[in-house]
């Protein structure tokens, strides 16, 4: 691409959004996400298992409404809220409104009692979940100069970057407040704050049940020094270009955009808050059932890579109640109290 041709200069929030979601982005080819990034989602239905039996507590909390709704932020092509319905208890189905929430069009062939929809239902009675959507939110990257002044960075759609502005007013204060960087030249941040507005907008639609996003993550004193800004093609990771060609993620703060009562957690932890442990099956089955114990080990083998540490293990929960009781001894309190994250022996 020559230099005519590469296009304007845009922060980065402008540009992923434009990748992203445009017409003719990312999120709008045909193969879907999971033609380039795998999610716990399509690691394992263990997972959509672990969500069912997490609407099954929220349902228990709420005292067994007569309608329950699970709403599936960010549902790519439906995987999710299709394999939590296929899990819950069969009682507990038929009381359960289900909606998948996607900008890109409702899949052919999906569940019928699945709404397909642009923007999460107000009002819900139930769970919102929504599994590694924050980080598809566009942010803007800041990075600091020779004088170690935090300067937007603008970048073209093939990828070439200069730095702008210095970042100023509810930028800077996020910044300084969540991502403090260092005054050295080239060490950059994700400035968090439209994620914390999404995810505020995203909680206030519950009226009462629990709100829970997953993704990678990081917590404040401990941020990456040059940020985490990528891309994904074809299952590889891939230069973060925004030309629509490549998914455009970064990690999320997700301490930032915790509200008030509000819980962070790891994967692993929660998992095994809901029975996903990953211990491997006697090997006395081997010789009584082995065909039981084939499948017993291939169960704890996903369980495994979904708790592992250094990978979907260390994807960080956060959890949001809202008017439900959530206290220790409560149907959800086990969630929300601090849970063993030892290894398994």
């Amino acid at each position: 691409m020559t230099d005519d041709t590469a296009g304007e200069w845009r922060g980065w929030r402008a540009a992923a959004e434009t990748a992203l979601y445009g017409p003719g982005g990312f999120y709008h080819r045909p193969e879907g996400p999971a033609g380039h990034f795998r999610t716990s989602v399509h690691a394992s239905p263990l997972f959509a298992a672990a969500v069912a039996r997490l609407l099954g507590r929220v349902d228990e909390a709420l005292g067994r409404p007569a309608t329950l709704d699970f709403v599936d932020m960010a549902a790519g092509r439906g995987e999710l809220v299709t394999g939590v319905l296929a899990a819950l208890p069969a009682d507990l189905a038929l009381r359960t409104r289900a909606y998948a929430v996607e900008r890109a069009d409702r899949p052919a062939g999906l569940d019928h009692r699945i709404e397909w929809l642009t923007e999460p239902p107000r009002g819900i009675t139930g769970l919102l979940f929504a599994n590694e959507w924050l980080d598809n939110v566009p942010v803007e990257i800041a990075e600091t100069d020779a004088a170690g002044v935090a300067r937007r960075v603008l970048v073209r759609p093939d990828g070439t970057e200069r730095l702008g502005e210095p970042l100023s007013g509810a930028e800077a204060r996020w910044l300084a407040r969540w991502w403090p960087l260092p005054p050295e030249e080239g060490l950059r941040a994700e400035v968090g704050l439209p994620r914390d507005e999404a995810w505020a907008a995203a909680v206030a639609t519950v009226g009462r049940g629990l709100a829970v996003a997953v993704d990678y993550a990081h917590a404040v004193g401990a941020r990456p020094l040059f940020g985490t800004l990528t891309g994904f093609r074809a299952g590889r990771e891939a230069a973060p270009v925004p030309d629509g060609s490549c998914d455009i993620t970064a990690h999320v703060a997700l301490d930032a955009c915790a509200l008030p009562g509000g819980r962070v957690l790891t994967q692993r932890a929660a998992l095994r808050a809901l029975g996903i442990a990953g211990a491997r099956p006697p090997l006395a089955l081997a010789s009584t059932q082995p065909a039981a114990y084939v499948r017993a080990l291939a169960s704890a083998g996903e369980a495994a890579e979904l708790t592992a540490p250094g990978g979907l293990g260390d994807f960080g929960w956060l959890l949001q109640p809202v008017a439900v009781p959530d206290a220790p001894g409560t149907p959800l309190g086990a969630l929300l109290v601090d849970v063993p994250d030892h290894e398994e022996q």
